[in-house]
């Protein structure tokens, strides 16, 4: 129903951006299928379009001085960060087929729902917050959630782009140059964290599988493409 690509780490934040978009009208022409790109970005501050200047703690200069890179991007949301250790999660979905409809909030709630299964096989018990998008461990949030819906021009209904970004074993003391979502009242956590101990590329690799099973299940109402309709 849909295809996977594993894009690996380190992938420059602005390089895969652009990819989406080009994917995302190759969709909506019947070029491509529905796909999963899963990866690592590179040290990254992004700005989505709900960013509140307050929240993002530091000039560009100042980020780049800390090799990070500061970019302003079309998904909703306010500012988070991307790095190494993170599990990046973009889904270009074509929605206009799926039996649950061409839905923006049950879409969303759907990538909470798969990630809180995905969790759960980790032993690990992942909750929403009312009024917030994304994924929490306790008062601690693990997944944030910031996405785009394309309206499609060739059939009817959204084509989806940005997606999750799941904590692993990602260093956390980047998330001191931010406020991350916007949330000042709770924290951020890791997988790693939860678990109190290192997390091998083994264990990254097993939380790939899951995501992709968790997906799946989630989704299996997801048809390949807008021409399969």
């Amino acid at each position: 129903m849909f295809q996977v690509y594993d894009l690996g780490t380190n992938v420059p934040y602005k390089q895969t951006w652009e990819e989406q978009r080009q994917r995302v009208k190759q969709i909506d022409e019947g070029l491509a299928e529905s796909q999963l790109w899963l990866l690592e970005h590179s040290h990254t501050v992004t700005m989505g379009r709900g960013t509140e200047a307050q929240n993002v703690l530091f000039s560009a200069e100042q980020y780049e001085q800390q090799g990070i890179q500061l970019v302003e991007v079309d998904r909703g949301g306010d500012v988070t960060y991307h790095g190494p250790g993170q599990l990046v999660g973009y889904p270009l979905f074509y929605l206009g087929n799926r039996e649950k409809g061409n839905d923006a909030r049950q879409y969303l709630r759907d990538l909470e729902e798969s990630l809180i299964l995905a969790l759960s096989k980790w032993g690990i018990q992942g909750t929403r917050k009312e009024a917030y998008t994304g994924v929490w461990v306790g008062e601690e949030k693990i997944a944030a959630i910031g996405v785009k819906f394309h309206r499609a021009r060739h059939q009817k209904g959204y084509i989806t782009s940005h997606g999750f970004a799941l904590n692993l074993r990602t260093d956390l003391r980047y998330f001191q140059t931010i406020v991350p979502c916007g949330i000042q009242e709770y924290g951020v956590t890791s997988l790693a964290k939860v678990l109190d101990r290192e997390m091998d590329n083994h264990e990254i690799d097993r939380m790939k599988k899951e995501m992709e099973s968790a997906m799946r299940e989630v989704f299996s109402d997801l048809y390949a493409s807008c021409s399969s309709k």
